[in-house]
């Protein structure tokens, strides 16, 4: 008891983080030496706006650790229940029951404070009062998630000055560049404005990002075909008649057209007949029971929906089970308006504007480069939905554009004396594969994902032989 004691007079003393959020513990959390929040930040007051944030305080040396924020993508899935309980915050379900939460020995509040953001409004516990709010598009995104980071850094003042880095996966590969040219914009605004506040923004990491629908579409069919998934006559097929660059095939266009030889949609149809039922497409190597997030990806595929129809979502059955207890929500101050629906990964809410998932984001990322942010993008080399044969292809047009010089050429990467996967640097501009990894590289390699992490905030290189890399 004298330990609680002790956190509020302090928190009242310094006149830091909110005690109203501060979680004191989830039902079935292992004890831990680390405080958690939880709570909302009203980004819009007239519509009545209000987005659900959770954060971690680091493992250690919190008050002298950086901030990363996270964001999983979708558009429109869970960054609660899909990077905090799935993939690198410090507990996901242990599979004992529906109320037990094991700890993740890799999670990512070993290197940084962890702050995950449900964005936009309809997304998990983040809501609105006006049900025209759930039309969202990725500027509006942009400039809400701007708007939460000034308030809650206003509720956590002991943040301001810290190092801050954005990190996400999948459509975050749209959110992130944008958010960060935001945030350069405002600082660039606010230089000649003393006293103003400043974001000490250091860098940026995507996971298998969603960079260019159309060459990242492609890429998808690539990947099958070079992996054996799909034939060569279905390859050359969809090769030769398909421009993804429009959002051609996103799904609902496939019905009653799959069999009129020779388009689009019946070459798609082929390929997603050759591949089956049973294929994980987040991880190709694994049997089917994909995490949480898989929703995530079928945003951004529509058209492998009937792929995954009837797996077994096995987590996902967990996480959302928990995060729908009464009292899970309770201890993380969630759902205090009586959402006339339950938790879900993924929001059937929200509306997100199609022709804004076509928007190609390598002039963000080059400009952002040219300002000189450093970005790291990596790919789990299993994942066929945003798979590393287009990535990689992305990140060297970038690094042509710009005429980075390479500073470390492609090159094999170690983690505890294996091959973590794959690396090149340039100036300012890191690629890296992860080997082994799906989708969700700390949910499929945790381990390597750590290391990963704890260098791209150190700003050095992954470790370049099999002895060195035990010293993460």
């Amino acid at each position: 008891m004298g330990i609680w004691v002790a956190w509020i007079w302090m928190a009242v003393v310094a006149g830091a983080a909110p005690m109203e959020d501060l979680v004191w513990r989830l039902p079935g959390q292992p004890v831990v030496g680390f405080k958690q929040y939880a709570g909302y930040v009203t980004v819009d007051q007239t519509a009545g706006t209000a987005l659900f944030y959770y954060f971690v305080e680091a493992e250690k040396n919190a008050s002298a650790s950086p901030l990363a924020l996270w964001l999983n993508g979708g558009p429109g899935c869970s960054s609660i229940g899909g990077g905090a309980f799935t993939e690198l915050g410090p507990f996901y379900p242990s599979g004992r029951g529906q109320n037990n939460l094991a700890r993740n020995s890799h999670s990512w509040n070993k290197g940084a404070n962890l702050l995950f953001l449900d964005s936009p409004a309809g997304v998990g516990w983040s809501y609105s009062n006006s049900s025209s709010a759930y039309s969202y598009n990725d500027e509006r995104v942009a400039n809400e998630t701007l708007t939460f980071l000034l308030k809650w850094f206003d509720k956590f003042p002991e943040y301001k000055t810290r190092d801050l880095f954005l990190t996400g996966e999948s459509y975050a590969g749209h959110y992130i560049p944008q958010l960060a040219a935001l945030i350069l914009r405002h600082n660039e605004h606010n230089r000649h404005h003393p006293g103003a506040f400043y974001f000490n923004l250091k860098a940026i990491t995507i996971g298998n990002p969603l960079l260019n629908y159309g060459l990242d579409t492609s890429a998808t069919y690539f990947f099958l075909w070079s992996h054996g998934l799909i034939s060569d006559k279905t390859y050359h097929g969809v090769t030769s008649f398909c421009d993804f660059s429009d959002g051609e095939i996103s799904g609902e266009e496939e019905v009653g057209v799959e069999d009129t030889v020779g388009t689009c949609p019946f070459f798609v149809g082929a390929a997603r007949s050759e591949v089956g039922e049973r294929i994980n497409m987040y991880d190709v190597t694994l049997d089917v029971c994909p995490p949480p997030i898989i929703q995530q990806a079928l945003r951004l595929r529509k058209r492998i929906k009937h792929r995954v129809e009837g797996v077994d979502v096995c987590i996902d059955n967990e996480i959302t089970s928990y995060l729908n207890r009464r009292e899970v929500q309770q201890a993380l101050h969630a759902n205090t308006t009586a959402l006339p629906y339950s938790w879900e990964a993924c929001s059937r809410v929200i509306v997100y504007k199609f022709e804004d998932q076509l928007q190609d984001m390598l002039p963000i990322l080059t400009s952002l480069i040219k300002q000189g942010l450093p970005v790291w993008i990596f790919s789990g080399d299993q994942d066929s939905v945003v798979p590393l044969t287009g990535t990689r292809t992305q990140v060297s047009k970038v690094a042509r554009d710009l005429n980075l010089q390479i500073k470390i050429p492609y090159s094999a990467w170690y983690a505890h004396g294996q091959v973590g996967g794959w690396t090149e640097v340039y100036e300012k501009l890191v690629y890296t594969t992860v080997r082994g990894a799906s989708h969700m590289v700390p949910y499929a390699q945790p381990e390597r994902a750590l290391i990963l992490f704890t260098r791209f905030l150190a700003g050095k290189p992954l470790p370049q032989h099999s002895y060195s890399a035990k010293h993460h």
